[in-house]
């Protein structure tokens, strides 16, 4: 296929940037999206101009880091990550938009590189148990009904890429935060930190510049590990029971 690819090239936190268009004449439609910018920053190298920065890892749809919006969506029009994503899905001729996460909270490093340590400090703030080391426990001993380990496992597969705050109109990180501490808060072993989870975790939320949630579900849509919108229910639920505690505010 022939494609050209407009990309926001952006030198560093406080440049000014602006979308660059780049033709590419031989792009296979069996390669990733990934691989047809590996392809692109091949040319520009060898051509001495400057690549384009983005972030990958993996590459196999598990660790989030591959994250951009292309063509206004995030992560582009199939529901998966980037990295995921086959050239077999646009055509011949296509121009395709690529430009880094949008939030205040995810400033961008480099062209299309975004600082999401806001989640790390999210999840830093309350996002773990209270547990003994030493050898693991035996699973039984612990019954879980099995509703709550369903739901808590499915929240446990967020991979905190921040497609729900880019396709959030507020940018907002309520699924993100949701999903964090509904799979610990479901467990025995998340009981003891549950009401002081959610009000760390929520207050470092508001403190990190992200948008309130009203609940428009852009969020759950572009999250290519389906998180159920109801883990935000599941957020108000616990926190509106922690701040009912004496002394909680």
């Amino acid at each position: 296929m022939k494609i050209t690819v407009r990309i926001w090239r952006q030198k560093g936190p406080e440049a000014k940037g602006t979308m660059v268009p780049y033709e590419l004449d031989d792009v296979s439609e069996h390669m990733s999206f990934l691989e047809m910018l590996d392809v692109l920053n091949e040319r520009l190298t060898l051509e001495g101009e400057e690549p384009v920065a983005f972030d990958s890892d993996c590459r196999e749809g598990i660790c989030g880091m591959c994250g951009v919006v292309i063509n206004g969506i995030a992560h582009g029009p199939e529901v998966t990550t980037t990295c995921q994503l086959h050239m077999r899905t646009f055509n011949d001729g296509d121009t395709i938009d690529i430009e880094p996460w949008r939030a205040g909270a995810f400033p961008v490093v480099k062209d299309l590189v975004v600082d999401r340590g806001a989640f790390d400090r999210i999840i830093a703030a309350g996002g773990y148990i209270t547990a003994p080391t030493g050898s693991a426990p035996e699973a039984n001993n612990l019954p879980v009904p099995k509703i709550d380990a369903d739901h808590a496992f499915e929240a446990a597969t967020c991979i905190g890429c921040g497609a729900c705050v880019a396709a959030c109109p507020n940018g907002s990180a309520m699924l993100f935060t949701a999903a964090k501490i509904t799979h610990l808060g479901l467990l025995p072993q998340g009981q003891p930190e549950r009401e002081s989870r959610v009000l760390n975790m929520v207050e470092q939320m508001d403190a990190e510049g992200f948008g309130s949630c009203t609940n428009i579900g852009e969020c759950t849509a572009a999250c290519p590990k389906g998180i159920p919108l109801d883990v935000i229910s599941q957020l108000n639920r616990d926190l509106m029971g922690a701040l009912a505690k004496p002394g909680s505010a």
